[in-house]
């Protein structure tokens, strides 16, 4: 293994499953939403989807962190939306091996979810753009989707067995 991204939409508990994925397979754990310029956090706070000019810089700076972590020998599990091909090609050049996880859970218990959430910057009210933004997996991209609507320590299980 060198990079996991563990992805999906707001509430999908990409966060709360690569952390410990991390520390299951004695990783390195990067939150990819740290390295969001102010801007971002800004602007996704006061309810305005990103753009993909506002994604870019950002990419690119988890897939450097990413790069320099691999290059250093770390295998590295990453928490990143991801919700597009195109943003997953520009994750994919970090490494030689970049795997992508999924986290699929029906849409009432991400409302559920966010609902509960307290302390981060993205409303729920941008989980619509999320969703329609999201492109799934087609032939060739190295991702699994994994059912994440269960148990946080079913779903760690569920993305184990899928790594190996």
């Amino acid at each position: 293994m060198a990079a996991v991204v563990v992805m999906g939409v707001s509430g999908s508990g990409k966060t709360t499953v690569a952390r410990l994925l991390a520390e299951s397979l004695s990783a390195a754990f990067v939150e990819a939403d740290d390295l969001h310029p102010e801007a971002n956090v800004r602007k996704m706070a006061g309810g305005h989807p990103l753009t993909d000019g506002d994604r870019w810089p950002w990419l690119r700076a988890v897939a450097d962190v990413v790069s320099q972590r691999t290059l250093a020998g770390t295998d590295v599990v990453v928490a990143c939306s991801a919700l597009r091909r195109a943003y997953r090609d520009v994750l994919r050049t970090a490494a030689d091996d970049v795997r992508f996880v999924l986290l699929d859970v029906p849409r009432p218990e991400l409302d559920r979810r966010l609902a509960q959430r307290t302390g981060h910057f993205m409303p729920s009210g941008l989980l619509d753009s999320q969703l329609a933004t999201l492109e799934p997996f087609s032939d060739g991209d190295p991702g699994v989707i994994i059912a994440a609507s269960g148990s946080i320590e079913d779903t760690v299980v569920a993305v184990l067995a899928a790594a190996r």
